[in-house]
């Protein structure tokens, strides 16, 4: 066979395989079959998962893009990507698909930036956490109707945004009687209260050590942090519906938002779908207060530090818009997952080299801790400055360092049994019998 031949034959292979990206409406199955076309483009760097079913049985499936799918890699954080938790939001929904197809094609054609976020990231996406909802919304809605709200919540009527247990509430109270203000418990009947939907996202949550993450609605162009709930504030006897309420870590929020809106075509215009919002930016209870949100429950519930991104003014745009608005969000969605390689990371580790799961990581004059994850591992997102940063865990000595955190790659901290280790970063794997790299012997530990 001459080599022209065999080159024609390599190249149709490929063209084959490729998956260019897709400028057009997915229902339920051609959602599935576009993450599996995905998939066996690039089976190597990628996982499909079912986080759960929705009330018609529908899975909420989950791509996942890592160079070892499937594993966690200790020091490799967790991000995730959640749309259409509101069924006729549909840009989200689509621009995550997209996305999944263009880090797959990217990484294919060896652009080295997508390598090496793939490399050192473990991705997910779930394109709809909302799947019943959707199929109503194409059905009944489109583009070309006018049903605002037609399709919005799940099979039950239920608004998934409005359906996680209510932290807030517990965490304000805890402010004036004393109490923990992160990672708190959920009720006891918890389960009974949350739809399916919600409940699959939780466990979920539960699963992995989610480190950032982002949830994309449509109605508005803005990107939108914590907290969403006010506090119960007065005024004259009334109450007041929105008030300026700020996380402790509202500077770091604040910067995250802003990354998303300076990297997307025009939402830091601030002048959108009749709105001013400046930066493109706003804190969620000063718009308007929200209840039972799922931004403020990830950052009170877990590790994970989430912002919601409202990406259009019409909830349903017209297909031929896709296009458009994918052009507007590409550099934004990349950028703001390169957003979790900033601040602290590092190992906590017993006098065996052994993770220590659950070690709890402060940070001196903010206001909320951070644990270590199963095997050990930890992330602590902070802006560029100096911290002190102190951490405890049962049955050892709580140990404090001064760290400084710089514009770029996370400064990697490491604990041992009440040392401080401090080194560039070293990856490991949880093997059967615990950890299978330990940290290199060059570190030296500052007592």
């Amino acid at each position: 066979m001459s080599v022209k031949l065999c080159t024609l034959l390599l190249l149709a292979l490929l063209w084959k395989v490729a998956v260019p990206i897709s400028f057009r409406y997915h229902r339920y199955t051609e959602l599935i079959q576009a993450l599996y076309d995905v998939h066996n483009a690039c089976p190597y760097i990628s996982r499909i998962y079912s986080v759960g079913r929705s009330h018609q049985g529908r899975h909420l499936y989950v791509i996942e893009f890592s160079d070892h799918p499937g594993i966690h890699e200790l020091l490799e954080p967790e991000f995730k990507y959640i749309a259409n938790m509101h069924g006729n939001e549909i840009l989200g929904r689509e621009l995550l698909i997209q996305l999944s197809e263009f880090l797959c094609e990217e990484y294919r054609n060896g652009n080295q930036r997508i390598i090496s976020l793939i490399q050192n990231t473990r991705i997910h996406i779930m394109p709809s956490m909302n799947p019943d909802g959707y199929e109503v919304a194409a059905d009944q809605q489109g583009p070309d109707t006018n049903g605002y709200l037609t399709g919005r919540n799940n099979f039950k009527d239920v608004d998934l945004n409005r359906n996680f247990p209510d932290l807030n509430m517990v965490m304000y109270y805890n402010e004036k009687n004393g109490g923990p203000s992160d990672h708190l418990p959920l009720p006891d009947n918890w389960k009974e209260q949350v739809e399916p939907e919600t409940l699959a996202t939780i466990l979920w949550m539960d699963s992995y050590n989610f480190v950032l993450s982002a949830n994309l609605h449509g109605g508005a162009v803005v990107a939108n942090y914590p907290f969403d709930k006010t506090k119960d504030f007065r005024s004259r006897g009334y109450r007041r519906m929105t008030s300026y309420t700020a996380t402790p870590d509202d500077k770091l929020f604040k910067s995250l938002a802003m990354t998303y809106s300076y990297s997307h075509g025009w939402m830091h215009h601030g002048w959108n779908c009749g709105d001013y919002f400046p930066n493109g930016i706003t804190n969620g209870a000063s718009w308007y207060s929200l209840s039972k949100g799922m931004q403020d429950f990830n950052y009170l519930y877990k590790n994970c530090f989430e912002i919601t991104l409202e990406l259009s003014c019409n909830k349903f745009p017209r297909e031929e818009e896709l296009e458009r608005e994918w052009f507007g969000n590409r550099e934004a969605l990349i950028t703001f997952i390169e957003q979790i390689h900033k601040g602290i990371k590092g190992m906590v580790t017993d006098e065996n080299n052994n993770g220590i799961a659950n070690a709890v990581i402060s940070v001196a004059g903010i206001n909320h801790n951070i644990f270590s994850g199963e095997g050990g591992d930890y992330f602590r997102l902070l802006l560029p400055d100096t911290y002190t940063v102190t951490v405890s865990a049962d049955g050892y000595y709580a140990k404090t360092a001064n760290v400084v955190v710089g514009p770029d790659e996370a400064t990697v901290v490491s604990f041992n049994r009440g040392a401080v280790i401090r080194g560039v970063e070293q990856k490991f794997h949880l093997g059967p019998g615990g950890l299978e790299v330990s940290l290199p012997h060059w570190q030296t530990p500052i007592l």
